[in-house]
């Protein structure tokens, strides 16, 4: 590859693309258009005759391609058109013999500035841009990958036997994107290739009869340098020792009094320590006008002061031998040029003075493992294995109050800003050492280093579920990122591919985010993608199948054993079938004994009950109407129906975890009714599973769908295509 040129020529192009595996048209280059015709007069008409020249990248547009040329005659006209049409750019010509083929594909590389060289497959030919069906995986590709890039794409099943055409060779489609990806290794300089289209032959061969190849400079800022980062050194933001709130005010509302406020209230046993040069008291505090009055040692500065003035803390946190900072002020990078150059200058001036910060324009941080809570609501979740951080404080802070209604327990929550030192990347670092975290729960709208995210993910998810939601996903939506965080946003699809890829489980709304994280903190993997349903209502169960066919679960038909062993439960009129419908059967032991059975059958991965629990409210409500209309019944009476109820479903919650635990399964429910006092997740003592319950079949479903998704990614390159579960938190 030494010719120096931005573009090479189609054959030069071909010529390389060859060299790595893939099959090329044979074709012969000709100087001359008598060149061309003694050229064509040499292979089997009919031909196809090209414009070559390294300034011709849109040949079909120039009239510079011709195809089905039965004659000599025929080629030497379509050269005198080409020479026309191509003027002074015109090297040559190529001459080609014509492929046969029904289906047309294309392949290629290109060079994303977040996460460097991508492969690219899809459907090809003048199908690319109407309909867009292409899939994308970071470079370096294994054959798995590339075999689900295959897999992915909608037009896959014209990869099948197709009207006089054999199936195509998949092998050959593998070979052409792991070829791509060593093209992509071996030479850096190469900045983008095409092949369209890569005709499949009727004999299912794959052969590429068009190839662009531009070679360019690389902005070796995409590459991923080995980190400094290291995971202890966020130790001190999540669990100090003593804190200084550096423009603590004693006006409610303002930041400096809010985090104050919730700090103390929510039970933190450190020392607190109140900045504000007025003095006087705060929150019932002393407050000290400099840092150089506190005599004792600072774990953490937290920050609230004007962005004008925070530079001027630096030397003063040196001083104190103070090296954390959690710098809440915003009107930094989110802003301006100037916020940017606010942000660059602040953030040299902190790393000469040995300094980390955290922000700036952030909400703050919770670890209710220390009792921690200073963000800007006064919430308190109880400890767990759930990590959370956002790039939206706001985001954030609704998660942490949603999980403390839910019963969803917290590992730490961070609201990471702008992340001018302290990115989402060394999180994910740190998720991965430490021994608290079981599930990971990510918002975010930019990333700093696309490829060390990629690696660090794909790294991470092999052993702990990585939750994902991403904002600025629409242009709307990239323009607001932009002002609220600084982001640069990389192109959609890719970073959807790189989600695929790394294992990371991705949601599109907020309520898949919580709904996810309580399965998983709370529930075993599932081994595989088949569900057994148990429903008190005909109806939920049809919804339910429907859409486990929508969501890719299985619901297999129940073995004979299994139906022998139901048969002696439910009445003679029973489904027979499943959803297993246990219609309207009181025995409140039953649906116990069926979910068992289920978990008992090796056909079956995973059960999603329907509408045992929340018949306690259904009762209140009965009782009430009855308290008011009948006389005859009692109020002991009927009070004693809704309690038989609750120390059922208490009961229930209990043996559901328990079979989870011996069965290494998940069992997800959907309630009846509920009310403002039922939560998602219900612990059980001395159990590692936790009861999970929602409100929707749709939102249990697309939970289980995505688990299994997650239990196939954890489970890849193994032969055994079951994975054990994994521990609740």
């Amino acid at each position: 590859m030494d010719s120096g040129k931005a573009t090479l020529s189609e054959h030069e192009s071909k010529q390389i693309l060859q060299g790595y595996g893939i099959s090329v048209v044979q074709e012969t280059v000709a100087e001359t258009v008598e060149d061309a015709v003694i050229a064509a007069d040499q292979i089997e008409f009919p031909i196809v005759l090209k414009g070559l020249g390294t300034k011709l990248t849109h040949k079909t547009e120039l009239d510079l391609v011709h195809t089905h040329l039965k004659t000599a005659t025929e080629v030497r006209t379509a050269a005198g058109i080409i020479q026309r049409n191509a003027g002074d750019d015109l090297e040559g010509f190529l001459v080609q013999p014509h492929i046969e083929g029904k289906r047309e594909w294309i392949a290629g590389l290109s060079y994303d500035d977040q996460f460097g060289p991508v492969i690219m497959f899809g459907a090809g030919g003048i199908l690319t841009e109407a309909i867009s069906d292409v899939t994308f995986r970071l470079a370096p590709l294994s054959p798995e990958d590339a075999r689900e890039m295959i897999d992915e794409i909608k037009s896959s099943v014209l990869l099948e036997d197709f009207r006089s055409e054999k199936k195509v060779d998949r092998s050959q489609i593998v070979r052409v994107l792991t070829g791509l990806s060593d093209l992509a290794a071996d030479h850096p300089e190469v900045f983008e290739v095409d092949i369209n289209p890569l005709i499949a032959t009727p004999a299912g061969d794959l052969m590429a009869v068009d190839a662009l190849v531009v070679v360019g400079t690389r902005h070796e800022a995409t590459a991923s340098p080995p980190s400094a980062f290291q995971p202890e050194s966020l130790r001190p933001f999540f669990y100090p020792k003593s804190i200084a709130f550096i423009g603590a005010s004693s006006t409610m509302g303002k930041w400096g009094h809010m985090l104050v406020a919730n700090t103390k209230s929510g039970g933190y046993a450190g020392k607190i320590y109140l900045v504000n040069p007025k003095g006087g008291k705060i929150v019932g505090e002393e407050a000290y006008k400099s840092l150089s009055e506190i005599h004792d040692p600072v774990d953490l500065a937290i920050v609230t002061i004007p962005a004008g003035h925070v530079i001027n803390l630096i030397p003063q946190l040196q001083a104190k031998g103070i090296r954390h900072m959690l710098l809440i002020t915003s009107g930094f990078s989110e802003t301006d040029s100037d916020g940017k150059k606010r942000e660059k200058e602040l953030v040299a001036s902190a790393r000469q003075a040995g300094i980390q910060i955290l922000g700036p324009n952030t909400m703050g941080i919770c670890n209710p493992h220390v009792a921690l809570n200073c963000t800007s609501l006064p919430v308190q979740p109880r400890p767990g294995s759930t990590a959370l951080v956002s790039q939206s404080g706001n985001m954030g802070t609704q998660f942490l109050a949603f999980a403390e209604h839910q019963g969803i327990g917290i590992r730490a929550f961070c609201g990471s800003g702008n992340e001018a030192m302290t990115t989402i990347e060394d999180f994910l670092e740190a998720f991965e050492s430490d021994k608290l975290t079981k599930t990971v729960m990510i918002y975010i709208e930019s990333v700093k280093n696309g490829r060390r995210f990629y690696e660090t993910a794909r790294r991470l998810g092999k052993i702990k579920p990585i939750i994902l939601m991403k904002g600025g996903q629409s242009k709307a939506g990239i323009k607001a990122a932009a002002s609220h965080t600084g982001a640069l946003s990389s192109d959609t699809r890719i970073f959807n591919s790189v989600c695929r890829q790394a294992g990371i489980v991705k949601v599109e709304q907020s309520m898949d985010l919580l709904d996810l994280a309580a399965a998983f903190s709370s529930l075993p993997l599932p081994k595989g993608n088949r569900a057994g349903i148990v429903t008190l209502g005909g109806g939920w169960g049809v919804v339910t199948a429907d859409l486990c066919n929508e969501y890719h679960i299985d619901v297999p038909d129940l073995s004979p054993g299994l139906l022998e062993q139901i048969d002696t439960l439910l009445p003679p009129y029973w489904s027979r079938s499943n959803p297993i419908d246990l219609v309207g059967e009181h025995d409140e032991n039953l649906p116990l004994t069926i979910i068992e059975e289920l978990l008992k059958w090796d056909g079956c991965d995973a059960v999603i009950n329907l509408g045992i629990m929340g018949r306690k409210h259904l009762a209140g409500l009965y009782t009430d109407a009855v308290l008011k209309s009948d006389p005859m019944y009692e109020p002991a009476f009927l009070n004693s129906i809704k309690e038989a109820l609750e120390t059922f479903e208490k009961r229930y919650v209990d043996k559901i975890a328990g079979l989870m635990e011996i069965y290494q399964k998940p069992v997800i429910g959907v309630s009846l009714l509920t009310d403002a006092m039922d939560r998602t997740t219900y612990m059980v003592e001395n159990c590692p599973f936790k009861g999970v319950f929602y409100t929707t079949p749709e939102r249990a479903v697309k939970t289980l769908a995505k688990m299994v998704e997650y239990s196939k990614y954890k489970n890849k390159g193994s032969k055994d295509s079951r994975v054990p579960g994994i521990e609740g938190g």
